[in-house]
């Protein structure tokens, strides 16, 4: 196999997206100050896209902006301008909802690609076909499709394909429940989600409290068994969920899914054993229970988080790697999480996998203090580094 299929991977911020395409994304996507969805997030505004299109395009690789509100009245102000300004910072794709941005990118951004958002619940082949009238080069199905459902959209779809693999659930169809907007007045189709079905809810039966809370969020998807199916159904781009996760798990999962994907292309074939390291590298970086979506069929009960849950964040992630002195032997490192002189850690980066060193020798880069431990978050220290190590490398726990 030579076609080189496409991990798209999301970018809540510049650094996060340029992590996530030096770890083998082949594109990103990300919000814009506008018409996007994910209000929480660090939304990019247009100095900002066009720098993440500079370093991207450098790389060959590709960067699509959101611009999948369920829009209303007053939310067309700027709207072309902003869409030419999306053309000339060189954007390749926008993911829309809406068939009246549709329309008018077509007329004032023509050379950007249309994506039509999951918001629009792709769940045929007719509904494909609609926008692809429309202008739409590709669709992203929802997720609440089964591999049995997408087999039949992919033998006859008009456009490229593209279907989430991992990352948050919904727990209704993908951003149109309203529980949100009736509980706190946040509204799930202008990025606003509270996720009130991963609160904890008090069951009453016959008036009385039962002894433990409930809630019904969805387990995450996690669906890395199926890629070497998906690949030979020809999808043509496979989407990571999480605008707001951090940069140590978009390194995890997208170099995780990369090397699947490398892997299944290369030898046509993908061992337990590789699945089972796989799933743990991305486990690392998890802190929520995962399952398989509508992939398997419509998922039961053991699929939701009925019952309460640990998600208690891996502090595993200890270092970011900023610069490398060769001449001495060490790196510079900015501190994420607690550890000490002594411990055993892991480096890790896009091109290597971890490689084991020992704390030693750790030097405050500011007041040239030796420490012991690095306790102060941010905190930018020099650490002895055996071997060539590149800015954007990461240390973890040795666990």
């Amino acid at each position: 196999m030579s076609r080189r299929f496409e991990l798209l991977a999301p970018a809540g911020n510049l650094e996060k997206a340029k992590i996530a395409l030096l770890y083998g994304a082949d594109a990103v996507y990300g919000g814009g100050k506008k018409f996007s969805l994910r209000a929480r997030a660090s939304n990019f505004d247009l100095d900002e896209i066009r720098e993440l299109c500079t370093f991207a395009h450098n790389l060959g690789k590709r960067v699509y902006i959101t611009m999948n509100i369920i829009p209303r009245d007053g939310d067309f102000d700027g709207l072309d301008e902003y869409l030419k300004a999306l053309e000339v910072a060189k954007v390749d794709a926008i993911i829309v909802s809406s068939s009246y941005i549709m329309e008018r990118a077509k007329v004032v951004a023509p050379h950007v690609e249309l994506h039509l958002s999951t918001q629009k619940s792709a769940t045929n082949l007719a509904t494909i076909n609609h926008y692809y009238q429309k202008g739409i080069t590709r669709a992203v199905l929802a997720r609440e499709l089964t591999l049995e459902e997408i087999t039949k959209v992919a033998k006859a779809a008009p456009c490229e394909l593209e279907v989430f693999i991992h990352g948050g659930m919904c727990a209704s169809y993908s951003g149109h429940c309203l529980l949100s907007n009736h509980m706190t007045n946040r509204d799930a189709n202008r990025g606003g989600c509270a996720h009130s079905c991963r609160w904890n809810y008090t069951l009453c039966e016959n008036g009385c409290d039962l002894p433990k809370f409930f809630n019904f969020g969805s387990k995450d998807l996690m669906a890395l068994r199926y890629i070497p199916t998906l690949i030979d159904l020809g999808i043509a781009s496979f989407k990571i969920e999480g605008r707001m996760k951090s940069t140590y798990y978009l390194a995890c999962v997208v170099r995780a899914y990369r090397k699947l994907i490398d892997l299944y292309l290369e030898k046509g074939e993908v061992s337990e054993s590789d699945f089972e390291y796989l799933t743990r590298e991305i486990e690392k970086a998890e802190n929520r229970q995962t399952c398989s979506g509508f992939y398997d069929g419509i998922p039961n009960e053991e699929y939701q988080l009925y019952d309460n849950r640990n998600e208690i964040p891996t502090q595993e992630y200890v270092a970011f790697i900023l610069d490398y002195d060769e001449a001495k032997g060490r790196a510079l490192i900015e501190q994420r999480n607690h550890f000490s002189v002594g411990e055993e850690l892991e480096v890790f980066g896009p091109q290597y996998d971890g490689k084991i060193i020992k704390a030693t020798n750790m030097v405050d880069a500011e007041t040239g203090e030796a420490l012991e431990v690095a306790r102060h978050p941010l905190q930018k220290m020099w650490i002895d580094m055996p071997f060539k190590v590149e800015p954007g490398d990461l240390i973890r726990k040795n666990k």
